[in-house]
């Protein structure tokens, strides 16, 4: 007999595993053995947040060669773009839970009903964002201090960005709908083509290459906007031709205030949650501004590769959240439970290997962005000191996403707002004033809130009340 032979009981290997994943599934979530089940969702979901990262890093590399005049156009936009972000990614959150709720109770046209209203939601908001960023552009650039140098040559980018952010709005949510319904491979693919078209575009139409024309800074919004379109009319062709569980039909497309009053109020939910997050970072830059700019230079370059390495873990988290969704619509909360615990610890031993090479080659890795004699030391130490706190942040983050994918945004906000706002910040100004430790202060702070909202995150989770939570 051939001992090779695979029989139907022969659990597949960890590659075929992940080939699958890739690839795309028909597995259903709620029957699979938890961990493949974490796997095939996680693997495509966390090259999706890599292909994020690597396009955030080539942008602004192409947009560099134009001078700092451009670059601080990009940046002060991008400021302005982070409330649009937050409010697409609280958006996603409504939309993620609902979906994955009705794919577990095998609910495929209340899920498709669902995703619709999700898509109107997101289309209301764009046209108002849209004709402000189109009207007032340039005034907004303006009002958020940049000088005459930039708004000479960037008066159009943010008239791009900010009228084009539906399709952020609508990327962003249709791919929550992919995720919620289980369709990782569908979300990773549409991502990766538009960022690649971005990545394409974007140095043509700023250059000038080839039959392009030369548009400077304002190619890398059209380039980008372009891209993210094209994502979208993707995004579209796989719902309404059958490649997602969901597939949308004309009857799907009719207005439904009840469900469009409870996706909004998932959404605010995650909204206020992702501000308040967002806020406290931007109030730990005003304290360590206190320090002078290597100070603010070296906090800089240590959180963007910080996020740079965290930015994958969260399609582990994301993953969680769809796990949850779907167990507690199938009405299995203990395998929602088993899937968190699941995802937590895959989460933390990756973020684990992470902080290892960033406390062992921390300074290597800093000095291949700057020689600066100043800076280096300060993005050093800040670098080193967040990264001990990486297991916690491996939690932290899968537990907030827990809650969310049980569409309970009500957690995440008060913790956000305890840790961040009533721990993290005064604990930052009091570590690096009174106690006089400088920038150094508030990098143990970060590392200190991260870890208390991880410790707190999991009380609450073991608590259960999550499980009962309706949507």
């Amino acid at each position: 007999m051939d001992t090779d032979t695979r029989t139907e009981s022969t659990p597949p290997s960890a590659w075929a595993t992940i080939r699958e994943a890739i690839r795309g599934t028909h597995q259903d979530f709620t029957e699979a053995p938890v961990g493949r089940a974490v796997v095939l969702l996680a693997v495509p979901m966390v090259l999706e947040m890599l292909m994020e990262s690597v396009f955030v890093v080539a942008d602004i590399f192409f947009v560099g060669r134009l001078g700092a005049e451009a670059i601080a156009t990009v940046g002060i936009t991008e400021s302005l773009m982070t409330v649009i972000y937050a409010v697409a990614i609280g958006m996603t959150l409504g939309a993620t839970a609902v979906v994955a709720r009705r794919v577990g109770e095998k609910n495929v046209d209340q899920a498709a009903r669902a995703a619709v209203q999700s898509i109107l939601l997101g289309v209301a908001v764009a046209l108002v964002v849209g004709t402000v960023g189109v009207t007032v552009g340039p005034q907004l650039l303006a009002a958020m201090g940049a000088d005459e140098g930039v708004l000479r040559i960037g008066s159009t980018f943010p008239r791009v960005m900010v009228g084009g952010s539906g399709t952020v709005l609508l990327l962003f949510l249709i791919n929550a709908v992919f995720r919620g319904a289980g369709d990782a491979s569908l979300a990773m693919r549409v991502l990766w083509t538009a960022n690649i078209i971005n990545m394409l575009l974007n140095p043509c139409l700023i250059f000038g290459l080839g039959p392009f024309p030369r548009l400077g800074v304002a190619g890398s919004g059209v380039g980008t906007t372009i891209g993210r379109g094209c994502g979208v009319a993707m995004q579209l062709w796989f719902l309404t031709q059958g490649a997602s569980r969901v597939r949308l039909q004309l009857d799907h497309f009719r207005w439904m205030p009840e469900l469009m009053l409870k996706l909004i109020r998932l959404s605010l939910g995650g909204t206020l949650q992702n501000l308040i997050g967002m806020a406290s970072w931007i109030v730990l830059v005003r304290i360590i501004a206190g320090f002078g700019s290597a100070a603010v230079a070296g906090y800089t370059l240590a959180i963007r590769i910080m996020i740079f390495a965290l930015l994958p873990s969260w399609g582990m988290a994301n993953a969680a959240a769809t796990m949850v969704g779907q167990s507690l619509g199938a009405r299995k909360p203990h395998r929602a439970e088993q899937a968190v615990w699941r995802a937590g610890t895959y989460n933390m031993v990756f973020l684990g290997l992470v902080a290892l090479a960033f406390i062992a080659f921390t300074e290597p890795l800093i000095r291949i962005f700057t020689a600066d004699p100043e800076v280096v030391p300060i993005a050093v130490h800040a670098l080193r000191t967040v990264a001990y706190g990486f297991v916690f942040f491996a939690w932290g983050m899968v537990l907030v996403q827990a809650f969310n994918g049980a569409g309970d945004t009500l957690t995440p906000t008060i913790l956000n707002a305890l840790c961040f706002w009533a721990w993290q910040l005064p604990l930052a100004w009091f570590l690096a004033y009174p106690s006089q430790m400088g920038p150094a202060g508030v990098f143990s702070a970060i590392a200190i809130a991260y870890s208390t909202f991880a410790v707190l995150g999991y009380l609450a989770f073991r608590r259960g009340r999550w499980k009962g939570q309706t949507v």
